[in-house]
């Protein structure tokens, strides 16, 4: 298969699947996701995008139809349908099917989505521009929900200005990107905005820490305002389909540049280990 949809046992063509207009994602956006890459039809850590899409869904109440290694071997089988072994793998849960109310009741069993399509991870050296705009989201952004308006608008606003992402800001502390975390390095130390309710706990973001931590590097879990980042040697975004990525304007204002080794050491082995993990 090209491309492959599944919902609720149905396979199909994506473009090809149906749900039922009662499902709750249809009004509400009422689910969770996540999503990660394959390479080889190997799924990178799917473990952990599945503990948090169950970390997501415990937190919102929804009930998910599978212990988590029951969807980690179904995911995993479905890869293997699709021909092309480089592929974007998306998974969500909706609460549920039924009349659309606020309230759902004794609403238990979700609805399982999942996507497959072929797609190769970003050039983790490409340099990137990025903007800043306010952070309109609410306050749960730990959570990892279908409600995507704001970062959607964001998102599009980057597009237009010819930037790769948009940093959000509340009161002129950073707190992630419409689709990613971003961080700073400066004078050799690497800072990332704390796990609070205002970002996501970005898995790439994790790993980051971690090769910090085998390089040498010291880390400070603290918010950054937006001055501080202006000002930082070297300003990264992380999310699973670019690892780590270089920021060399921001607003349309040049940024980093100053830390390129250290830069350099935590791409190198933020893809020597995607490489080697999904070597076949």
């Amino acid at each position: 298969m090209k491309n492959l949809a599944y919902y609720n046992g149905k396979i199909s063509l994506i473009e090809d699947m149906r749900v039922p207009m009662l499902d709750r994602a249809c009004y509400f956006g009422d689910g969770v996701y996540d999503a990660t890459y394959s390479r080889n039809h190997i799924v990178w850590q799917l473990k952990e995008h599945v503990a948090r899409l169950y970390r997501s869904a415990d937190k919102l109440g929804i009930g998910i139809p599978h212990t988590q290694e029951e969807l980690c071997a179904l995911i995993s089988r479905l890869v293997t349908q699709v021909d092309d072994g480089e592929q974007f793998v998306y998974f969500q849960v909706t609460r549920g099917t039924g009349t659309r109310s606020h309230v759902w009741g004794e609403m238990c069993r979700g609805n399982v989505w999942v996507m497959l399509r072929p797609a190769k991870t970003k050039d983790v050296y490409k340099k990137i521009k990025l903007i800043t705009e306010p952070d309109t989201r609410f306050l749960h952004c730990d959570i990892k929900t279908l409600n995507l308006i704001p970062s959607v608008m964001a998102a599009q606003k980057a597009e237009l200005a010819g930037a790769h992402e948009a940093v959000l800001h509340r009161d002129g502390r950073v707190t992630e990107c419409a689709h990613s975390n971003v961080h700073i390095i400066k004078d050799g130390v690497f800072r990332t905005a704390p796990t609070d309710n205002l970002i996501l706990p970005g898995i790439a973001r994790a790993n980051l820490i971690r090769y910090c931590g085998i390089l040498g590097i010291p880390v400070r879990e603290e918010a950054f305002t937006l001055e501080e980042m202006m000002e930082a040697d070297e300003v990264m975004t992380s999310s699973v389909s670019c690892f780590c990525l270089a920021a060399e304007e921001i607003d349309g204002k040049p940024v980093g540049g100053k830390a390129p080794a250290l830069l350099r050491s935590l791409q190198d082995i933020a893809l020597k280990e995607f490489t080697e993990a999904t070597n076949a």
